[in-house]
């Protein structure tokens, strides 16, 4: 298959087009600039001139191509997310920049688009299992994202097929990881919320591969991530990753009213199953468990 993919040069794109490639698929990855063409070009995909809210260049870049991976994002890192308006570049991406895919893939008579989504949207469920099917919580912080899957759901009322993945935090060789991870070798706070909640991770690798088995998945929302973990053992992982065997540290409660509803999406209780999406595509995570592996490029870098 031809792929169409924004977001390329970044993290989940670069790993996307590493798992297509290997699955046999040719990519055309979107590029806001020349220098980030080049990157995409060196990767081995095929880059196209555009941004997200460029629709002409889109269209033009989707012609021929059997999917859209729309992979396009702008996550704040670290303490940056704090800032006041740290979140409007990603929202506007995710509220219009996702319309504006969903249209250019109707001009160019492309059937399916896979959107990279959160599960960070589902409430609080405290110990119990969260699927496909548990209630969302929207607030502000969460409603782009909700947003972003309405636009696939009129994609598919008008006959497409449409893919929403709901990744877990990504965690691995990523900005926010690193940043992270320099704080833990420091000997500083990286942790959020009660440390016996439970988080869902995915690994940047396992992005990649998801992505390419969405391109036959059955049209729906699916989660998308490894075994769930409790925050306590997260912050221990990252801190013993970066050379801290006494484990990691937590940050005051006073920072989460700080961060308002920024940071409530990332203190919520989410022990997510992502056995849908392995039972109809048959995808499994080459890093099923979160282990001080997964900082290996963190540690050499």
């Amino acid at each position: 298959m031809k792929i169409f993919l924004t977001g390329a040069s970044g993290v989940m794109g670069r790993s996307s087009i590493d798992a297509l490639h290997r699955s046999g698929h040719d990519v055309v990855g979107l590029a806001r600039t020349r220098e980030t063409a080049e990157l995409i070009r060196a990767a081995g995909a095929e880059p196209c001139l555009g941004d997200i809210f460029d629709r002409p260049a889109m269209t033009a870049g989707m012609q021929g191509c059997d999917a859209v991976a729309n992979l396009a994002t702008k996550v704040p890192v670290g303490s940056g997310a704090l800032r006041p308006g740290s979140l409007k570049k990603i929202d506007r991406i995710r509220q219009h920049g996702s319309r504006i895919v969903a249209d250019a893939a109707r001009r160019a008579d492309v059937g399916r688009i896979v959107q990279q989504s959160l599960s960070f949207i589902y409430a609080d469920h405290g110990d119990e299992w969260i699927d496909e099917h548990s209630p969302v919580d929207v607030t502000r912080a969460t409603e782009p994202v909700v947003v972003a899957e309405d636009h696939l759901q009129a994609f598919a009322a008008d006959g497409g097929t449409s893919v929403s993945l709901r990744f877990g935090l990504i965690t691995g060789d990523d900005p926010n990881t690193a940043w992270l991870f320099r704080r833990a070798r420091a000997g500083r706070s990286i942790g959020l919320g009660d440390e016996m909640s439970w988080m869902h991770v995915i690994h940047p690798a396992d992005v990649g591969t998801a992505v390419a088995h969405a391109l036959t998945a059955p049209g729906g929302v699916y989660n998308v991530g490894a075994e769930p973990v409790q925050r306590r053992d997260y912050v221990d992982t990252i801190a013993l990753a970066a050379g801290r065997k006494g484990g990691g540290h937590f940050l005051p409660p006073w920072i989460l009213r700080l961060g308002a509803e920024k940071l409530e999406i990332l203190v919520r209780s989410q022990r997510v199953s992502s056995q849908l999406f392995s039972d109809r595509t048959g995808w499994y995570p080459s890093h099923p468990k979160l282990t001080p592996e997964w900082f290996d490029d963190l540690v050499r870098a």
